[in-house]
């Protein structure tokens, strides 16, 4: 749910959004990641007996996005993570968890590490 309250002109606003977990991961591709990311994480997801909380959405979309890219270096992963989750702090998790997943090779060399989706 998504409250935003203020005033347009003179008259109050007070107006409530409700949206489910893939409405949130949705949203979050169109502000920060490419709308081919989003089309394809779509296209991609497996139809599930269980429908999947908001964090297990947006690490699906998060590997994706590094599957589709191939390869982004970590500032540039990060800021579309941030763009993702709407947040810093769930979007340097998001990192953390791919620094850690077995589907990613990392490597430390120069300036920013670069993360590569291993096929």
């Amino acid at each position: 749910m998504l409250r935003i309250r203020g005033t347009v002109g003179e008259l109050p606003v007070d107006l409530i959004l409700e949206l489910d977990e893939a409405d949130w991961a949705r949203l979050g591709l169109q502000f920060g990641a490419p709308l081919q990311a989003a089309q394809a994480a779509s296209a991609a997801a497996p139809v599930a007996a269980k429908p999947l909380n908001q964090d297990d959405a947006l690490w699906q979309v998060a590997k994706d996005l590094l599957r589709k890219a191939g390869q982004l270096s970590g500032p540039d992963l990060l800021d579309q993570l941030e763009g993702l989750t709407g947040s810093a702090t769930a979007g340097k998790r998001l990192l953390v968890r791919l620094r850690h997943s077995s589907d990613v090779k990392v490597v430390s060399g120069g300036d920013t590490p670069l993360y590569s989706w291993i096929e």
